[in-house]
């Protein structure tokens, strides 16, 4: 069965807006505009796409099937309430923001979440990511649906409360955790030692997920052990770094009452 082919005005020019709109356009979706508040940044994104670039919310076209604002969280309410696209659909890219945000835009909107760390120098396989979607019609559901389809093969549909939910674990499983990293790093460069030595460690504990583990169940380290000899020696190694020092504290404390 052939699947419909839509013209969309695209809202942003940052990591999202660029994967979402390279997998719509592979798709075979058409990206008509592109919208972002620097021209220079619409214009890049713009080329890639074929599309038209606009830095004046004011003149996107109202001809397009859909719009998709794929901007910062904190913009996506008053982008919205600018729009006024009658029954068009419109979507918003976010994890966090509930579907309700977007009432003011148009009669039919939606949710596209992307679950996934996006850069847009980086190339990405969109048929792998976990896409969550959410309307506010079943007839509407069905669209943004089809249109996940065309370019993910993992398609979720989620309410806001459990997207919002499934946003603040990503936050844990990926943001805090390449922060960890960055600690890492940083605690390594500043004795001369090379990042590297931990990849080993890193993949090990990634392989143990991937197979099918509890992250709880494979937990390690002094503080599942309830080595409290070790904990002291490292917060005072940490003495300079009080930062740190706290972060070890409470993390090392919420593994030990969280063990298995």
């Amino acid at each position: 069965m052939t699947r419909p082919v839509y013209d969309i005005v695209l809202f942003g020019s940052g990591n999202a807006a660029t994967q979402l709109g390279l997998a719509l356009k592979k798709a075979g979706h058409r990206i008509v505009q592109v919208y972002s508040r620097s021209i220079e940044s619409s214009r890049m994104l713009a080329q890639e796409l074929g599309a038209k670039a606009l830095s004046d919310s004011s003149a996107v076209s109202r001809e397009a099937d859909i719009y998709i604002l794929a901007v910062k969280d904190d913009a996506v309410k008053e982008l919205a309430g600018k729009l006024k696209l009658k029954k068009k659909i419109v979507l918003h890219t976010s994890g966090t923001l509930p579907l309700s945000v977007l009432k003011k835009a148009s009669s039919s909107y939606g949710v596209i979440y992307p679950l996934q760390t996006l850069s847009k120098d980086r190339v990405l396989n969109m048929a792998t990511v976990p896409i969550c979607v959410e309307a506010n019609t079943a007839g509407n559901q069905k669209i943004v649906a089809g249109l996940a389809k065309s370019i993910s093969k993992k398609v979720f549909l989620l309410d806001s409360r459990q997207r919002a939910i499934l946003h603040l674990a990503a936050i844990f499983a990926g943001n805090f955790t390449n922060h960890m990293y960055s600690i890492a790093e940083h605690l390594l460069s500043e004795n001369q030692l090379p990042f590297g030595l931990l990849k080993p460690l890193i993949r090990e504990t990634a392989e143990k997920i991937k197979e099918g583990h509890l992250p709880a169940s494979v937990q390690t380290g002094p503080a599942a052990r309830k080595d409290f000899e070790i904990m002291k020696t490292h917060l005072k190694m940490l003495s300079g770094e009080k930062n740190l020092a706290t972060i070890y504290r409470l993390v090392s404390e919420n593994i030990m009452r969280n063990k298995t």
